[in-house]
């Protein structure tokens, strides 16, 4: 389900921002690229519904790339991402032009592309919209952990069927993925002793908080920062 949440805050795009480099096909798509080529282990991240332009994304591209990950982020919406001004097209109708499952498609060449060129262990991460994707690809067996914040479209049948361990960050103030879902799906993983997880829910703060923060407000970057250690250390113990 998409709310008026899903489109908060959105961002100021940059196309030239970021200390990596955008490339113009990696597994076929245009991405940014952070990090040592030469890395064994990557982290596939999967943009919100504004893309991959975002300044924030790129930052935690970038700061996940510093501990050691080569870090791809596809542009998954082919230069589309949403724009809330655009009053002929809202975001039931952007949806049907960027469905995430289009999106799962087209991150299996970039997860092939990775592995042709040394890479032995495929992490992902998603935000929102993205969050489904990642999903899509735990489910299929695709990576090797999964890291999801405050997650759209996810269903619980989808979190039954996950094959790798995850990690879930849910919002208190969410009604994309309100707290009472993200229980439930703490739940089932806790039911299955074979995939490890990590949920928890980060008080205060609002769906796309890890993502659609303002650098000034000094209280959201905290919580950002804390999300984004959450899933660093998640990728270390689960990529190797």
């Amino acid at each position: 389900m998409a709310t008026p949440q899903c489109c908060a805050d959105p961002p100021t795009l940059n196309p030239a921002g970021g200390e990596g480099k955008v490339v113009d096909s990696f597994g076929g798509i245009t991405a940014y690229v952070s990090g040592a080529r030469e890395s064994k282990a990557a982290v596939v991240l999967i943009s919100d519904v504004f893309g991959f332009e975002a300044p924030n994304l790129r930052k935690i591209a970038d700061k996940v790339a510093s501990s050691g990950y080569l870090v791809v982020v596809p542009d998954f919406l082919h230069g589309d991402p949403y724009v809330p001004e655009n009053a002929d097209r809202p975001i039931q109708v952007w949806l049907k032009e960027h469905a995430p499952g289009k999106a799962f498609e087209e991150a299996k060449p970039v997860i092939a592309a990775l592995k042709e060129q040394g890479v032995s262990t495929v992490g992902a991460a998603g935000y929102c919209w993205g969050a489904k994707v990642v999903a899509e690809l735990a489910k299929a067996n695709e990576i090797h952990a999964a890291v999801m914040s405050h997650p759209s479209f996810v269903t619980v049948e989808d979190i039954k069927e996950v094959k790798c361990p995850i990690a879930v960050l849910g919002a208190e103030i969410d009604k994309t993925s309100p707290p009472e879902l993200v229980k439930q799906f703490e739940q089932v993983l806790s039911s299955n002793s074979g995939i490890a997880h990590f949920v928890k829910i980060f008080p205060g703060v609002s769906h796309g908080w890890t993502v659609r923060y303002k650098s000034e407000d000094a209280g959201a970057v905290k919580s950002a920062e804390e999300a984004l250690s959450h899933m660093i250390d998640w990728f270390s113990k689960n990529l190797q």
